[in-house]
């Protein structure tokens, strides 16, 4: 197969395996095709049944530690009945502040099971974002890890919690027995948990299909991080869809999960994955490329959870005799490049790459069901690509007002319309929510959600990823909004103009983060690092840019608009007399001012970001 095609012939030569696991391919349809809002199929009753089902089976692994599926549901109803005991109800929230590690998915699927949903604090906010994420939720409860308790303190005092002791903490101990002592202000929910019985809780109003089961931080399109509601039909479609059509799991396998359990490739595709096979799932706080392939030696991995960026730090690895000495042969995720997918399949020995194409918010998802190359896959929901303004996540409209389908092959904005089946769950704020949505698109009345995102069709209805449009971009596996980022610099009272634009680096994924901006002009001359030191306190890592590039005017059209497009072609190239351009180099704890030989450095990607 060509690596823009996809044909007939190909799709004929995956039926044979197709076949072999048809009966786990028609149970997954079930389960992704289910309808009825109201049924009583949940996070909380896939984790029973898989109590019932695969007792003594192990369902996460960490570090020297395992769990089995009895031991697990136990832990997670000992935390339901807390949480009861504390008041809460269904349709409540509480946020959750925590690392990797098996607490956190013990407490999101105790709250499911009386229906309290989650917030999913993104770890590496702090600061101002941190502050505006929990107060989105307004949730009755906190729970704060104790290797986040330094920056959660810091925005403790601004928050909007609803309950007498709104802050639970969970020592980091990694053990059921041994509690920690939690520090002043926080109840010490471990120690707590344990005085309540482990069954499964009996209500008389339990949680639903439709039912909001978390909430997932996205950027969005511009702004501040927007709070997406997920219901438990989410976990069950990614059940049926990811775990059970495209995978095949079963309770012999093993999915190794680096990815942050914020994310929702981790909790709703990876973890949703491991339910529907009753299998285990190995948890890593962060990845680490030396340490990957011992962790799956270890783990007796059999299927990880990816991202693009990740393949490529695994393929930037010396190459050695170890790289086939595993057990993996599945893989999960998104972002894997054409550029790299067969170098890293044939270097590993992987034999199915379930790439997919989702976002927290949207209605729309592909995947790659017939383990084709370089594809998203297909999508049973009803989409179009079509034209778009370069540089922006607008479409075109004509004479009529209507928006216009890209021909075959070309690349085009994606939309999925929205329908009863295909609806669009939204954010919590409801203008962010409008904002995503495009009306009479195609005929008076219609609605269609906006991904933002740019793919092209290479063949047989699978859609290949180009580019992420318009105020956000991808950097590290994580969408950042340049909004937000802009929003941040004029809070440091060091800049005048700034403008926030993606920009590619060769031999990385994604777009690193880069700053056009002209200093305040207060008489005192400009400390490029004192800016980064409040980037820093006020950023997670992925979101600093990368570059600045430091002007003395930002040009702009005749209507006062940014020449954006134009802006992000320089990149990081020197410019013109009296601009400067900085980089935060890698290992370095501020930026570096470059020069004609670091940029060629980095231009032979010889820098690695």
């Amino acid at each position: 197969m060509s690596q823009d095609n996809v044909s007939a012939r190909d799709i004929v030569r995956s039926i044979p395996g197709i076949v072999r696991r048809f009966p786990s391919i028609a149970k997954g349809y079930y389960y992704y095709s289910v309808k009825n809002e109201k049924k009583e199929l949940t996070l909380g009753t896939l984790v029973e049944r898989n109590a019932e089902k695969y007792p003594s089976r192990p369902a996460i692994a960490y570090e020297d530690r395992s769990l089995t599926w009895s031991e697990f549901n136990a832990w997670a109803n000992r935390i339901a009945n807390f949480l009861l005991a504390q008041g809460l109800v269904k349709g409540e929230s509480i946020a959750v502040f925590l690392e990797n590690r098996p607490e956190i998915l013990a407490v999101v699927a105790g709250a499911a099971k009386i229906g309290v949903s989650c917030a999913m604090l993104n770890t590496s906010q702090k600061g101002k974002v941190l502050e505006h994420s929990v107060n989105l939720i307004k949730p009755r409860m906190v729970v704060v890890g104790e290797e986040l308790v330094e920056p959660f303190d810091a925005v403790k005092a601004d928050l909007l919690t609803r309950h007498r002791t709104p802050f639970l903490f969970l020592a980091d101990t990694n053990t059921l027995n041994i509690f920690g002592d939690a520090p002043e202000g926080y109840v010490n929910m471990a120690e707590k948990v344990s005085a309540h019985g482990g069954t499964n809780p009996v209500l008389s109003n339990p949680p639903k299909m439709g039912d909001t089961a978390i909430y997932l931080f996205t950027s969005g399109t511009t702004g501040l991080p927007k709070a997406a509601p997920g219901s438990h039909r989410k976990f069950v479609k990614a059940y049926g869809g990811f775990g059970l059509m495209s995978l095949a799991m079963e309770p012999e396998d093993v999915l190794y999960c680096t990815l942050p359990l914020y994310h929702g490739t981790a909790l709703l595709v990876c973890w949703g994955s491991v339910l529907a096979g009753g299998s285990s799932i190995a948890l890593r706080r962060k990845f680490s490329a030396s340490a990957f392939w011992d962790d799956v030696r270890h783990y007796n991995a059999t299927t990880f959870g990816y991202v693009g960026e990740l393949c490529r730090y695994l393929l930037n690895q010396p190459a050695g005799e170890q790289d086939r000495n595993h057990s993996l042969t599945k893989m999960i995720g998104n972002g894997l490049r054409p550029s790299i997918w067969k170098e890293f399949k044939d270097r590993f020995g992987i034999e199915t790459v379930a790439e997919l194409y989702a976002s927290s918010e949207g209605n729309i998802g592909f995947s790659n069901f017939f383990n084709m190359d370089n594809t998203v896959g297909f999508s049973t929901a009803p989409y179009k690509l079509v034209k778009f303004h370069e540089g922006t996540r607008d479409p075109i409209r004509n004479k009529k007002g209507y928006m216009q389908a890209v021909r075959k092959g070309e690349p085009g904005l994606l939309i999925g319309e929205i329908t009863k089946k295909w609806s669009f769950e939204g954010y919590t704020q409801k203008e962010a929510t409008e904002k995503s949505i495009l009306r009479d698109a195609f005929k008076k009345g219609d609605a269609w959600f906006n991904t933002g995102d740019v793919l092209k069709e290479i063949g047989c209805g699978h859609l290949q990823f180009v580019d992420r449009m318009g105020d956000t971009f991808r950097w590290k596996g994580e969408n950042v909004s340049t909004t937000e980022v802009e929003n941040i610099l004029d809070g440091s009272g060091m800049v005048e103009e700034a403008i926030v634009y993606g920009v590619e680096i060769p031999k990385t994924n994604g777009k690193a983060g880069m700053v056009t901006l002209v200093p305040q002009n207060n008489g005192s001359e400009f400390d490029i690092n004192k800016l980064f030191a409040y980037l820093k306190k006020n950023l997670p890592a992925y979101a600093i840019p990368v570059f600045v590039r430091v002007t003395h005017a930002i040009e702009k059209t005749g209507t006062f608009k940014y020449r954006k497009v134009d802006i992000q072609k320089a990149g990081y190239s020197l410019g013109k007399s009296g601009e400067e351009v900085y980089a935060w180099l890698p290992r370095t704890d501020g930026y570096t001012k470059l020069d004609e030989k670091l940029v060629s450095e980095i231009d032979a990607g010889k820098v690695s970001f």
